[in-house]
C-alpha cells in the first residue's frame, strides 16, 4: 500500500508526519493508493478542496481538537486500519453567487453555503426552491444550506437539524430570523435548486461563503448538490461516520 501523507503546520502534526514518513515513506499523491491527513477538521476541509479533482480515498488521523471527520490517532497498525476502514462517499454543494457588478463566482462547499449580513442592518432575502417562491421575505442575520456531513457543524450551532447520511435531504437553516419570527427553516430534497435573492442589496449588503471562501456584496446565490463531484472518506468500523452523526443527535 502506497500512502501519501499531508499534515497541518502545527508542531504535533509535523512531528507525526516525520515519524510516519520514516516508517512508511511518503509517496506523491499521484502514485498513492490512499491519502492520510494529519490534523484537525480544518485541515481535512482544506484537503477535501485541494484534492477535489483527484480520485483518492482519504483517511484522517485526528491531531486537532474535535476531529469529527478524522479517526483516532494511534501510531500502530496504520495499513491494517486503512484496509479495514469503511468507505463513505460525500458530495459538495455548488454555489453560484452573483455580486452587484454582475460577476458570477462558482465555489464548492462540503459543509455549508452560508449568507451573512455585512453591516448592522439585517439582511432581507427572498427564497426560491425549484424556481418557485417559497418565502417572499426573510429578515435575518443570515441563512445557510448544509450537506448532511456539514449539518453537524455551523448548521447545528444555529439550531438546525442534524441529517443522517442517506436521508436525501438538505437542511436550510436561518440565522437569527426576525421575520417570520418563528420560522425554523426547512428540509428540502437534495435534488432541489435553491435561489436566494437579496432585497435592497445596496442598503443591506450580504456576503456568501462556501465553507471558507467568501464572496462580498452578492445579489443572488444559487445552490444545488453537485453529484458530478464526490470524495471518499475512510473511517474505522468501530467509530464510523454514520455512528458519529447519530451520536451528535443525542449529544448532551
Amino acid at each position: 500500500m502506497k500512502i501519501c501523507f499531508q499534515a497541518s503546520n502545527k508542531s504535533q502534526a509535523q512531528a507525526a508526519l516525520a515519524e510516519y514518513t520514516k516508517k512508511y515513506s511518503n509517496h506523491p499523491i499521484e502514485e498513492a493508493d490512499v491519502l492520510v491527513v494529519l490534523g484537525g477538521d480544518g485541515t481535512m476541509l482544506h484537503t477535501l478542496h485541494s484534492t477535489i479533482m483527484q480520485d483518492i480515498p482519504i483517511y484522517g488521523l485526528n491531531l486537532g481538537t474535535l476531529g469529527f471527520l478524522l479517526n483516532e490517532h494511534r501510531k500502530r497498525d496504520l495499513p491494517e486500519r486503512i484496509a479495514a476502514a469503511r468507505k463513505y462517499t460525500i458530495y459538495p454543494l455548488r454555489m453560484d453567487a452573483t455580486d452587484k457588478s454582475g460577476k458570477v463566482y462558482m465555489e464548492l462547499a462540503f459543509n455549508e453555503v452560508s449568507l451573512l449580513r455585512e453591516t448592522h442592518n439585517t439582511a432581507k432575502i427572498m427564497i426560491f426552491v425549484n424556481d418557485e417562491v417559497r418565502l417572499p421575505l426573510l429578515v435575518c442575520d443570515g441563512i445557510m444550506v448544509s450537506t448532511p456531513v456539514g449539518s453537524t457543524a455551523y448548521n447545528s450551532s444555529a439550531a438546525g437539524p442534524i441529517v443522517p447520511l442517506g436521508a436525501n435531504v438538505l437542511p436550510m437553516t436561518p440565522i437569527s430570523a426576525f421575520r417570520p419570527r418563528r420560522w425554523p427553516g426547512a428540509l428540502i430534497p437534495n435534488t432541489s435548486r435553491v435561489r436566494f435573492e437579496i432585497i435592497r442589496p445596496n442598503e443591506r449588503p450580504v456576503s456568501a461563503s462556501a465553507d471558507y471562501k467568501e464572496i462580498r456584496d452578492i445579489v443572488t446565490v444559487d445552490i444545488r448538490e453537485c453529484r458530478e463531484i464526490s470524495k471518499t472518506l475512510l473511517f474505522d468500523p468501530d467509530n464510523h461516520l454514520e455512528e458519529r452523526i447519530f451520536q451528535e443527535q443525542f449529544a448532551p
